[in-house]
């Protein structure tokens, strides 16, 4: 697996956390229990912090950055989808970013909220919990995220890395 210090930088990641050996980690980087990373995600912690909080998915392609002055915050229990762009934002805990969405520069995405498909949240910009937010750039739709989605995303996710850490085998 692709995980490396930058300077004095080092990557702090939970032992019941699963990383795909082909997830790259670098700096500044800490991940919580039970959280998992997936094939292509890249966590890169070189000019400020990057957490992920307990029992995360930050899925397949991803792009997790940061800023000297904007750190990137993942809570606990999040779901993070394929392809996502994440950059010096906070997601809070039972929130989703789903696939090809983009969170930017101090845009936070509030408890129980979901940003949709390819849905851009520009900077500064607050998803409500609870709130829906689509389109490019995002709108808001109040109450419309459902949080048994999330809580369901989560729960599968957990299962996949317990069944990846026990039977993934490289056959090359």
């Amino acid at each position: 697996m692709a995980i490396y210090a930058l300077g004095d930088s080092s990557p702090l990641i939970h032992p019941d956390a699963y990383v795909h050996p082909d997830a790259v980690i670098i700096g500044s980087v800490t991940i919580g229990a039970g959280s998992s990373i997936w094939p292509g995600a890249v966590l890169r912690g070189d000019d400020g912090s990057i957490v992920v909080g307990e029992r995360t998915s930050i899925q397949d392609g991803t792009v997790v950055h940061t800023t000297p002055i904007n750190h990137t915050t993942v809570g606990n229990d999040c779901v993070v989808g394929h392809l996502v762009h994440l950059e010096g934002c906070i997601l809070e805990d039972f929130s989703q970013v789903s696939s090809g969405a983009i969170v930017l520069h101090r845009a936070v995405v509030g408890t129980g909220a979901i940003v949709a498909a390819n849905a851009v949240v520009l900077n500064d910009m607050t998803v409500p919990a609870g709130a829906l937010a689509v389109g490019a750039p995002a709108t808001i739709k109040e109450g419309r995220a459902r949080r048994g989605d999330i809580e369901m995303a989560v729960k599968a996710y957990q299962h996949r890395a317990e069944r990846f850490r026990g039977e993934l085998r490289r056959l090359d």
